[in-house]
């Protein structure tokens, strides 16, 4: 991604807010992600999870407040004291920079697993077909999948459909990588192998942001706990700090109730 200035951190949100008709979903976000971090967002239902997390690559316009990726404004430039949003098609430039892993996989049934992985870094980035084949293979054998390139996502289990998705998000060798609820579709025994992929990504230093209910998993690979309620961050830190010694009592009530 160009970058219009410099930044340390490869996401920033600065007083994001979002509204969805009089219900205010996000007020006030302030967020931080530095390069090669893994942050993880939890929350009670509703608490604007997904919200912020599609915010990040403008699936959702924020009402106030700017994201940054990589130092570049996200969906807008600023010409003076005001924000003018950027057509479609930067926009989509942008996107192909950012990772985006969907609960319900997304993945297109009329394509085989290895065209689902190959089909955006060659139409959103102009990249060359036969290179980005040759490195779709490698990241399908990533994700324990390189003997499923020819089949369809139907004669895969779910999964292996989100094994698919992280290797396509992976393809637009992106700057972060998003994680919205990434196991919540799955029976409870494809968790485990969905999660052992992005723990492998989480120690080979990809920036990730994650929002997952899986308290362990958060635990175990987040640089960063962001506790979310009500659309405002309460509580964040280490997850030794969060998630044994909070401070705020929501999030005390919060965590009594999934652990």
């Amino acid at each position: 991604m160009s970058r219009q200035s410099k930044s340390e951190f490869a996401v920033e949100l600065r007083s994001v807010r979002k509204h969805f008709g009089g219900h205010e979903v996000l007020r006030g976000v302030d967020l931080a992600v530095r390069p090669g971090e893994v942050t993880v967002i939890l929350g009670p239902s509703g608490s604007g999870k997904s919200t912020l997390l599609r915010t990040i690559n403008h699936l959702e316009k924020v009402d106030a407040g700017t994201v940054r990726v990589g130092g570049e404004l996200v969906g807008y430039r600023r010409k003076g004291a005001r924000l003018h949003e950027l057509s479609e098609r930067e926009i989509l430039r942008q996107r192909a920079r950012i990772g985006f892993v969907f609960q319900n996989f997304n993945l297109f049934p009329h394509l085989t697993v290895l065209e689902n992985v190959v089909l955006a870094p060659v139409s959103a980035q102009g990249r060359a077909r036969t290179a980005v084949k040759t490195e779709a293979v490698r990241l399908l054998e990533r994700v324990g999948l390189g003997d499923k390139a020819d089949e369809y996502p139907r004669r895969l289990s779910g999964g292996q459909q989100q094994r698919v998705a992280i290797a396509r998000a992976l393809a637009l060798r992106p700057d972060v990588v998003l994680f919205d609820e990434p196991t919540s579709a799955l029976d409870p025994e494809l968790v485990g192998e969905v999660l052992d992929v992005i723990r492998g990504l989480a120690g080979d230093g990809s920036t990730l942001v994650i929002v997952t209910h899986e308290i362990g998993f958060a635990r175990e690979v987040a640089d960063t706990v962001v506790l979310l309620d009500s659309g405002t961050i309460i509580e964040q830190g280490p997850p030794g700090q969060v998630l044994d010694h909070p401070t705020h009592p929501r999030t005390k009530a919060f965590l009594s109730h999934v652990l």
